[in-house]
């Protein structure tokens, strides 16, 4: 799938690409440059990742002595 760069160097993300990654008005991402390949990654709260790891074990990721 292609886009195209408009004079005022804007890209209309396609509309299922807008669907699969939950992108709606206003989303803000980050834009990083990898030997000249551009990533947009989206910038989530972290508030908003609460309840998206359910189940996740803690347990071995700390020493005891670290939590006192």
């Amino acid at each position: 799938m292609a886009v195209t760069v408009s004079p005022k160097y804007q890209v209309v993300i396609p509309k299922d690409v807008r669907i699969a990654a939950n992108v709606k008005p206003g989303t803000k991402f980050d834009v990083f440059n990898f030997g000249g390949r551009i990533e947009y990654v989206p910038i989530v709260h972290p508030r908003d990742l609460r309840g998206k790891f359910k189940g996740l074990s803690t347990r071995g990721l700390r020493d005891e002595r670290d939590r006192m």
